[in-house]
């Protein structure tokens, strides 16, 4: 670590540390966002912290291994897309322990990468539970953010929501049906094609994939999504 990284780390960490607040701790915790470090700092405080530094990859690789919560929030707000290896995010994904550090990871950088589509695809695929969120939260973010890709990505991609629709993993199943609802709203062809995914879901054994479907399928069928489809194929 080079002396300027090093000098920018002691000193963001010890303003982290002085803005802890443990009541926000418990907050946070309330709504499942527990990990071994966690100190309570709002996300608004984080973004201002992100644009005082601006990228620095090598800063934001020395945060994520601090362990601290906050901490690898702000990595991702300052990392590289352009940097960031597949080596380097699966040892990210390995680290999520709670949906919140996965999706804002997710969101604010690992989507930006030349190997999100195919990280998604991998990380679907995997047994820790929220590694598996990683990868449908990826399909769910590059269903917003991802003006270029096919239609095909995204039907794959239905398909792999239709397979893991059973895993009844809270982190999980929430991921799925996220996804399951973006790919839907990318447009009136998909929108058909995530709806037939539903509707086989909801007759389905699995309590998960029925919850996954029906939930789906209430905000596919609302008449705002329907209309602003419809807007947008003309």
């Amino acid at each position: 670590m080079n002396p300027t990284t090093t000098t920018a780390l002691r000193k963001i960490l010890a303003s982290l540390h002085a803005h802890a607040n443990p009541a926000n701790v418990a907050g946070m915790a309330r709504y499942g966002i527990v990990s071994r470090h966690v100190l309570g700092i709002p996300m608004p405080w984080l973004r201002s912290l992100a644009k005082e530094h601006g990228r620095d990859h090598e800063l934001a690789l020395v945060l994520w291994g601090s362990g601290i919560l906050e901490a690898r929030i702000l990595a991702a707000l300052i990392g590289d897309p352009a940097r960031l290896t597949a080596r380097q995010m699966d040892r990210w994904a390995k680290d999520f322990d709670n949906w919140a550090v996965c999706d804002g990871v997710c969101i604010h950088l690992l989507r930006k990468t030349p190997q999100a589509h195919a990280q998604a695809v991998r990380w679907s695929a995997r047994r820790e539970e929220f590694v598996r969120r990683a990868g449908f939260t990826m399909m769910a973010t590059l269903a917003v953010h991802d003006h270029q890709a096919g239609d095909a990505t995204f039907r794959r991609y239905l398909t792999l929501v239709a397979s893991a629709a059973d895993d009844g993993r809270n982190g999980v199943k929430k991921a799925v049906n996220w996804a399951l609802r973006q790919i839907g709203k990318r447009n009136l062809r998909l929108h058909a094609a995530a709806s037939r995914i539903a509707q086989a879901l909801r007759k389905t054994s699995s309590p998960s994939a029925r919850w996954i479907a029906a939930d789906a399928l209430r905000e596919l069928r609302s008449p705002a999504v329907l209309r602003r489809l419809k807007k947008n194929a003309r």
